[in-house]
């Protein structure tokens, strides 16, 4: 088979489609042919170097793929050859074949596509998982998105409305706080002009953004807050004034899904099918596509995320797998 390989650290022209290893499904596993993978923030920060790869992870990028299962690993009783899937990964899914457990397997949801359906494992499971799992987001309470164009913030926003939240969201230009608003976003704030503190209290913050966000998120969280950090992109330290979390009550969770177990994921996942499949297949919820390159050509989907104009999810393709 193919897959996107990162040839050293870099720039997007260190991907390189090569010719690798098959993979094999080991016991709970299935082999997926892949009909697509997505783009996730972590993606780059591998292919810089900035997100050190555990022993057992695959050293190939993609955290969520959609296909079909080619191949039926032992003690596996409930999926069998030619399901349809989407699936959320350790990494491995810019490729053709990849192996995954099958308790990261999801259905695809009725009226969704199957290549479309490969950008929803990683951003509904962040987001139910961060959101529902952790952060205990209640009807009534508000809700504040950083980065509210991106996959998961497209995806928070309309979960958030669908639990009753009042959410607020930061996005960077007018036309993505309008398409922000058109989600269900009650408040969309340009964060080139506007500053989010005067918008507050949040009883919720979920934040990709890292760095000195975190002083400000910490000043706009209402009594009993959470703050949720779960993306570094404005770098790796931030000042925090102790006094604000213990007047406040507040808490300050940092998470990745990526480095926990296969069987939290599995909960995880089976939460999300429970949970935010229904809110997709009745409308509530829609996948938020921006466009879809040719997998054999990931590095041109890495130079539109890093360039930041695109909105949702960007999507790889596998030729004529669809």
């Amino acid at each position: 088979m193919k897959a996107v390989s990162i040839t050293e650290h870099g720039g997007p022209e260190v991907l390189r489609w090569a010719e690798v290893e098959d993979p094999t499904p080991g016991v709970g596993e299935v082999v997926i042919d892949v009909v697509a993978s997505a783009l996730n923030r972590a993606d780059v920060m591998q292919r810089w170097g900035l997100y050190p790869l555990q022993p057992d992870w695959s050293p190939y990028p993609g955290l969520e793929v959609s296909g079909r299962i080619s191949a039926v690993g032992e003690g596996v009783t409930d999926r069998q050859v030619g399901d349809e899937v989407c699936a959320l990964l350790t990494g491995g899914g810019y490729a053709q074949k990849v192996a995954v457990p099958a308790g990261q397997l999801l259905t695809i949801p009725k009226g969704v596509g199957l290549a479309e359906a490969a950008g929803l494992p990683e951003a509904t499971a962040t987001v139910w998982s961060n959101l529902v799992m952790t952060a205990h987001l209640r009807a009534g309470e508000t809700l504040l998105v950083h980065g509210g164009a991106g996959g998961v913030g497209t995806t928070a926003i309309q979960i958030a409305k669908a639990l009753g939240a009042r959410v607020v969201t930061t996005v960077g230009g007018a036309e993505k706080a309008a398409r922000a608003r058109e989600l269900g976003a009650d408040v969309a704030i340009d964060h080139r002009t506007e500053d989010f503190t005067e918008h507050g209290p949040y009883d919720v913050i979920l934040d990709v953004v890292g760095g000195d966000y975190l002083e400000r998120n910490v000043r706009s969280l209402a009594a009993d807050g959470r703050l949720v950090v779960i993306g570094l992109q404005k770098g790796l330290e931030g000042q925090l004034n102790l006094a604000e979390i213990v007047f406040k009550r507040a808490s300050v969770h940092g998470t990745t899904l990526r480095t926990r177990s296969k069987e939290y994921k599995a909960e995880v996942v089976a939460e999300v099918q429970r949970n935010v499949w229904p809110m997709i297949e009745n409308g509530t919820v829609k996948p938020v596509v921006d466009r879809t390159v040719p997998m054999a050509d990931a590095a041109e989907g890495h130079r539109l995320m890093e360039a930041g104009g695109h909105l949702g999810k960007i999507l790889l393709v596998n030729d004529g797998s669809a």
